[in-house]
């Protein structure tokens, strides 16, 4: 006999009833959830844009995360704001090829296909 059984039949003798069962936990990742909401609504790709602005700081590190920021993510093109002319140089010739890697890496090739970078 297993110990789950010994244990309910000690139960029901002390307690002089039959010992209701818990029920296991049915929660569910919030995430699933609204991930269907979201599409219901037509709002998938909004949802999905969100996403991916805040990944931006964990993908290319806090040097670049304090020295740009993306504005949008439209028709698979992420636009990303850079303070500097010399870090849009940097960022566009090259570190533009890994930090897309990344980027298709994460979301699928087809959420993030092009970058670009606008002073500002």
């Amino acid at each position: 006999m297993t110990p789950e059984k010994l244990r309910a039949i000690a139960l029901r003798e002390w307690r002089g009833l039959p010992e209701i069962p818990f029920v296991r936990d049915t929660a569910k990742p919030v995430a699933d959830t609204l991930a269907k909401v979201m599409s219901g609504l037509g709002l998938k790709d909004r949802l999905r844009e969100e996403e991916v602005l805040q990944a931006w700081a964990e993908i290319v590190g806090d040097f670049i995360a304090n020295h740009s920021a993306p504005q949008r993510l439209k028709d698979g093109v992420l636009s990303v704001r850079v303070l500097q002319p010399t870090v849009h140089f940097e960022l566009d010739r090259v570190w533009k090829p890994q930090i897309l890697e990344k980027f298709k890496k994460r979301f699928g090739a087809r959420t993030v296909r092009e970058i670009r970078f606008r002073i500002g």
